[in-house]
């Protein structure tokens, strides 16, 4: 399951466990590509949490992220980031890069 960041408290979102952040936009080509893959991604893989955000409804954190180019996927474990990626990426290539990082 993917949660839709609403403006609520981002830092509770991300607070446990490992979660992985996908900074996106809906003019955003690539972004609508990786949308079915990060999505299916959600869906097959236990244990992590799935959040997306929406870079112009949610400015501040988005700069306060440090994201500069979307998509931007962020790895969070136990709050901290721990890993980026820029740009689309298919299912198989996210799903390898999370276990090697977690």
């Amino acid at each position: 399951m993917i949660t839709k960041y609403s403006g609520n408290d981002f830092q509770e979102l991300i607070k446990d466990g490992v979660t992985v952040v996908d900074f996106f936009a809906t003019w955003c080509g690539p972004c609508k590509m990786l949308a079915p893959e990060f999505e299916s991604l959600a869906k097959n893989t236990e244990g992590v949490n799935f959040v997306t955000v929406d870079i112009d409804q949610h400015r501040e954190l988005t700069v306060s992220n440090g994201v500069n180019s979307v998509p931007t996927i962020v790895l969070f474990k136990d709050g901290k980031e721990i890993s980026r990626r820029t740009g689309f990426a298919p299912e198989v290539q996210l799903s390898k890069w999370i276990e090697s990082e977690v």
